[in-house]
């Protein structure tokens, strides 16, 4: 695989975005709705602040669970420290992140702006369409 091939090339650059003071359940609505597993979490400024995952959702039923109420904004339940990949990185150092880590995908960005997302799926796209 070539080391001049970049996430850029490989990222779905269409991201479905949440915000911060978004309420839970609309949130685990745009999950679902979009067939996603995740969403990056972004402020008024449009800058990154966290990432809802399904595991974080599966954390409001745990917590309804004990205080029997669903409820709660995005803020609390997100996580906030945002393992990001950079767009210029190649697609073989990508793949290395993703074999060390336990993340399914990183928010991808440009100069400091959220541009994309890469999941292990695009991972493997770029490994399939490279080996031929």
């Amino acid at each position: 695989m070539s080391q001049a091939v970049k996430v850029r090339d490989y990222m779905s650059s269409r991201v479905v975005t949440l915000e911060p003071q978004m309420e839970i359940l609309k949130a685990v609505n745009t999950l679902l709705k979009n067939d996603i597993a995740a969403a990056p979490v972004v402020d008024a400024a449009g800058e990154l602040v966290g990432i809802l995952t399904e595991r974080d959702c599966i954390r409001v039923a745990v917590s309804a669970g004990y205080h029997s109420e669903y409820g709660g904004q995005v803020a609390d339940y997100m996580s906030e420290e945002v393992q990001t990949i950079d767009a210029e990185t190649s697609i073989v150092d990508a793949a290395k992140l993703f074999y060390g880590q336990q993340f399914h995908r990183y928010p991808v960005l440009d100069q400091g702006e959220l541009v994309g997302f890469l999941s292990r799926r695009d991972v493997m796209r770029a490994l399939e369409i490279l080996s031929h």
